[in-house]
């Protein structure tokens, strides 16, 4: 008989259907399982030949017999339940109950792990909304937090309310119930059950091949040839939902064998210039392809819940050394959904910024700060404002804006929007080519609406050539500049050079510098 459902909360119904799993049980357990204080929150009954049985709670155990386990009593479960497949999973028919078996060497069973299944309706109402948008979203938790009673409740709502094709690849039954007939908790959704657990990967591209899905829900990726298989599936344009073993994002970027799901980790060699400038060793990691998830959530309890919204964004900000904190969802007693921002942790010495902050959680009182492009991509900026989350809106007019932006081979020419910029004693970036690397480390100074920003040390090398250009033309007497690196003695001799200028490099280094001269006599002749 199917157990009367259980309201914990608002719009969150749970049906566990215990009897059916506690007929499979001897009656001596049984009888100690049948108050209802036994029977709440029970997660599993475990039976090891040998020694006592028990009964597992979230926070505790239960001795249920001071009789020990016999082969008697692991013969009479195996007679209640189903076959065991090659995974060592049994189950029970039209439930959600999953049997695990432990084996000897001769292939004898000799322990049995019954996990209680529970259909949870409502469980994704924190996150219905990534749901319902046709987002691919990749689940993470540790052990028993929720993940597939989550996976469950996602395939329901896109096939009976979003009015999806979903088709499930349930290699252990577990999201679907044991038996040919699935469990009414997956709603309208299809199941493809999977023969052995190696096959898994096969089965999920023979979905996509044979019954033109429009959302694959699996398990439990855990393999390599699994997690391409998912890359195929998203690249055909299925919506995937899945869970991989790992409690957080981190877990998968340090994993080689699923660091694929988020689009893969690669090392670089950087030449010296541009290791230099970013300030960091040659030899730096970086994503190498597009996430085979566009949403990660980590759930950390059944109401509570982590979103990295842009995993792109996020994997690009960690192997950078930013902290990119997610977004966090909670579901509160009255049904309403609490958003917040977790706090960023910093950890000498490795330099964080924070990344993708929660839209539309910007304090009031922060200042938007408004950033003039000259010259520069600004598709590429919105992108490095949108990546950084720093409070900057980019202008139209010079007039109207709080700093510049512009390349270098710009500024040396100093057209005449540089010009006014320069009279209203606007700060000016300059950088060195269209990278969105080289934009973010600008937008990046106006985090937290700073005007006060830091200019690329170039502009203020062109400043002083050029003042010390215009005082040798008017005074007609040298002006020595400050000593410089090769580099910029380079450029200061440049300047010179445009204004028919001769110039002069003096001293040893690190105090070698560049002296401008005014024009002879004889020159002018």
């Amino acid at each position: 008989m199917d157990e009367e459902p259980i309201s914990i909360f608002p719009e969150r119904i749970v049906t566990d259907d215990l009897d059916l799993l506690l007929a499979a049980l001897p009656l001596r357990l049984r009888e100690q399982l049948e108050g209802e204080e036994a029977r709440k929150g029970l997660l599993e009954v475990v039976l090891d030949l040998g020694r006592l049985p028990e009964a597992r709670y979230p926070s505790r155990e239960v001795v249920l017999s001071h009789e020990e386990v016999t082969e008697e009593d692991l013969q009479f479960v195996t007679d209640h339940i189903g076959d065991f497949g090659a995974d060592n999973r049994a189950g029970i028919e039209r439930t959600l109950h999953r049997i695990s078996c432990m084996r000897n060497r001769q292939g004898k069973i000799v322990g049995l792990t019954c996990r209680v299944g529970r259909a949870v309706y409502g469980t994704i109402r924190v996150i219905e909304d990534l749901v319902l948008a046709g987002n691919s979203i990749l689940f993470l938790g540790r052990p028993g937090v929720g993940k597939t009673t989550m996976l469950r409740e996602v395939a329901r709502v896109l096939a009976d309310d979003a009015n999806k094709r979903v088709v499930i690849v349930d290699t252990s039954n577990e999201i679907g119930g044991d038996g040919d007939i699935p469990h009414p908790a997956i709603g309208g959704a299809r199941r493809m059950q999977v023969g052995r657990p190696d096959l898994q990967h096969a089965v999920m591209i023979e979905a996509v091949e044979n019954h033109m899905p429009e959302v694959i829900v699996i398990d439990e990726i855990g393999t390599e040839l699994e997690a391409s298989a998912a890359r195929t599936i998203a690249e055909r344009g299925v919506q995937l939902v899945g869970t991989a073993h790992g409690n957080e994002l981190e877990n998968l970027m340090q994993n080689p064998t699923l660091s694929d799901l988020v689009g893969g980790i690669q090392s670089v060699t950087l030449g010296d210039d541009e290791a230099r400038r970013r300030g960091t060793q040659k030899s730096i990691l970086e994503r190498k392809a597009p996430p085979t998830f566009e949403v990660i959530v980590e759930i950390q309890d059944w109401h509570r819940v982590a979103i990295h919204k842009d995993v792109a964004s996020t994997v690009d900000a960690r192997l950078r050394g930013w902290a990119a904190p997610p977004e966090v969802r909670e579901l509160k007693a009255g049904g309403d959904i609490q958003v917040m921002a977790e706090e960023p942790v910093y950890d000498e010495p490795v330099w964080h910024q924070p990344a993708v902050p929660v839209q539309g959680q910007r304090s009031p009182a922060e200042k938007v700060l408004r950033l003039y492009p000259f010259g520069v991509s600004r598709q590429r900026l919105d992108q490095a404002i949108r990546a950084t989350g720093a409070a900057v809106e980019m202008v139209d007019d010079v007039g109207n804006a709080d700093a510049v932006i512009t390349m270098r081979t710009y500024y040396r020419r100093k057209p005449q929007a540089l010009r006014d910029a320069e009279e209203r004693n606007l700060p000016i970036y300059v950088i060195k080519s269209n990278t969105l690397f080289q934009m973010e480390q600008v937008v990046l100074q106006f985090r937290n609406g700073r005007t006060d920003v830091r200019e690329d040390e170039m502009v203020e090398v062109y400043r002083e050539a050029e003042t010390a250009v215009a005082r040798v033309l008017d005074e007609g007497r040298p002006v020595e500049l400050r000593p410089q690196n090769s580099y910029i003695r380079k450029v200061q001799h440049e300047i010179a050079g445009r204004y028919n200028l001769d110039s002069r490099s003096a001293g040893k280094e690190p105090n070698r510098r560049v002296r401008i001269l005014p024009v002879t006599s004889a020159a002018r002749r």
